[in-house]
């Protein structure tokens, strides 16, 4: 017959079961705190975008929390830094561009002037006209020359500031738009607009810059383009078409806006077929639209995490993708504007 339990045996095997009871208790405690990471089907209705992502969201947090939610691990990290490195990236071009640093504003620059501008300048001449820009920098000219003024700015940084607004405007709305309903709808009105407004300013470099010696065009074009970034901007702030079921409907908003540049494109070939610049000038711009299309594809088309639901929640889903592709199509544009720079300094009307 078993010895009955003493008091002496109950209390070790009371204490781990005290110690269970707790950390279930706290378990429960911290999956119902406001800052806890919640799973898709505990999303309040208006959050629900991306049903393929299926944890680790942010739902009902105070402002203070999630502002310092950019130092955690969420699904929305990346896409909050993403476009926070490259406002930050934009933001030192522009400061670079007008304090007049040319080391680092006229990189790109620099290695458009390096290369061979078009297929009929052979070698032997290249070389030489090297050599003659060399010692051209080296010796005192005693000829008089004609001063050429350098090309008004203020396109370029038009471009610059659009791109910034909308980096900004991206990385605001994905670390607050977990706050509340009024405050998500809000933000991604901000955020439509930032689109919009970069992908109306990027018209105005090459635009200004190509028809500078006629304003008519200046006119048909930048106020074509600014009319349907306007247009989309008022039809976005509609709440319904801020829902899921519009994502469809926006990204055909922002490419019909995107694909309205074919035809002051191809007005621009034309005009300047000889210009030595136009192969670079293209391949940036291409380089841009590919850039684009591709990060509108992912957005819409939520790959890879449509195929492996749950495997890309943190890092590698579609959004992310779709920054960092925005970024590189930014920076592929800026680099087509120094070159429209410095082709005007030195050729005006």
């Amino acid at each position: 017959m078993d010895p009955s339990p003493t008091l002496d045996s109950k209390l070790p095997s009371e204490a781990v079961e005290t110690k269970k009871r707790k950390k279930r208790v706290g378990w429960s405690a911290a999956a119902s705190s406001p800052c806890a990471l919640v799973s898709y089907k505990e999303l309040p209705e208006y959050m629900k975008d991306n049903e393929f992502i299926l944890n680790y969201y942010r739902a009902n947090w105070p402002l203070k929390q999630a502002f310092f939610s950019i130092f955690r691990w969420h699904n929305e990290t990346l896409n909050v830094w993403t476009h926070l490195l490259g406002f930050v990236l934009f933001l030192g071009l522009t400061m670079t561009n007008l304090i007049q640093v040319p080391q680092v504003s006229d990189l790109i620059a620099f290695f458009t002037r390096s290369f061979p501008m078009s297929g009929d300048i052979n070698v032997s001449h290249d070389s030489q006209e090297i050599f003659m820009r060399t010692t051209s920098t080296n010796l005192v000219d005693l000829k008089p020359e004609s001063v050429v003024m350098p090309v008004t700015r203020w396109p370029f940084y038009v471009f610059l500031a659009g791109s910034m607004f909308c980096l900004l405007s991206s990385t605001v709305c994905h670390l607050f738009s977990c706050h509340s309903h009024h405050l998500n709808l809000s933000l991604l009105r901000l955020d439509y607009a930032g689109i919009t407004t970069m992908i109306i300013t990027s018209f105005f470099p090459p635009i200004y810059y190509i028809f500078q010696c006629d304003p008519l065009w200046h006119f048909i074009y930048l106020g074509g383009i600014t009319v349907l970034g306007l247009f989309t901007i008022v039809t976005l702030l509609t709440p319904a078409l801020s829902t899921k079921k519009f994502r469809g409907f926006r990204a055909l908003l922002f490419s019909s806006m995107a694909l309205f540049g074919i035809i002051p494109g191809v007005h621009a070939a034309i005009v300047n077929w000889s210009n030595p610049r136009r192969n670079v000038t293209l391949a940036y711009e291409l380089g841009m639209a590919m850039f684009y299309l591709t990060g509108t594809l992912f957005y819409v088309s939520r790959v890879p995490e449509r195929f492996k639901p749950g495997w890309f929640d943190l890092a590698g889903h579609s959004h992310q993708i779709f920054h960092v592709l925005v970024v590189m199509g930014a920076l592929a544009h800026y680099g087509a504007s120094l070159v429209f720079l410095d082709w005007r300094d030195t050729h005006s009307c």
